[in-house]
């Protein structure tokens, strides 16, 4: 567990490709998605805040703290990140680092807070973010506590909806994961993704 890390699970999505249920409480493998990103998550991290709009009581079973987007109406990733960072800043002030990972990622790294650490202590950059395939994910990253003034402004101010964009302005580190046997930052945004999220954990077990 790393005390300097405040990890905020993004679930502020519209799930709209889910037929607007939310995707992160569909069942995988005899529990929900969510409760294996917790399971994989919660020993990475000092403390896990859960972003999400509307009623949180239905995230009540997880015993999370739950946080709606500070800014903007559903404005995406970038908003989940600036609750995570001003929440922080509030109610754990001794936490340097925001850790954001998606909510609809049944098979996240286990080291992926160790790793995004690493790469960002290791180039001096000033924040991180995951890879596989060669592809970025933008959403799994690492930010420091102390930019929320310049994100919410960037935000607010400039409109600024993009993760690339806003981090543009950044070293920015990242982090490689393989693919095989799995893309660890495999989403299930649709049914016929959850059916093959469903195949892979039949597979590996």
């Amino acid at each position: 567990m790393n005390g300097d890390i405040v990890a905020v699970l993004l679930a502020g999505g519209l799930s709209r490709r889910m037929g607007g249920q939310d995707k992160m409480l569909r069942d995988l493998g005899g529990q929900s998605i969510l409760a294996r990103v917790i399971a994989c998550v919660e020993p990475q991290a000092g403390r896990l805040l859960l972003n999400a709009n509307g009623d949180p009581a239905r995230f009540a079973e997880f015993g999370l703290p739950v946080a709606a987007d500070v800014e903007g109406d559903h404005a995406g990733p970038l908003a989940g990140v600036l609750t995570g960072m001003e929440w922080a800043r509030a109610n754990a002030p001794d936490c340097p680092w925001v850790m954001t990972a998606p909510t609809d990622a049944p098979f996240l790294p286990h080291d992926l807070a160790l790793r995004l650490l690493a790469a960002v202590e290791g180039e001096g950059a000033d924040m991180a973010c995951a890879s596989s395939g060669g592809r970025h994910h933008p959403v799994c990253g690492l930010w420091p506590v102390r930019l929320a003034g310049e994100l919410r402004r960037a935000m607010v101010d400039e409109d600024i909806r993009k993760v690339d964009i806003w981090t543009g302005r950044y070293r920015l580190a990242v982090a490689e994961w393989p693919c095989d046997p799995v893309d660890p930052f495999f989403n299930a945004n649709r049914p016929e993704d959850l059916a093959e999220a469903e195949r892979i954990l039949a597979e590996s077990g």
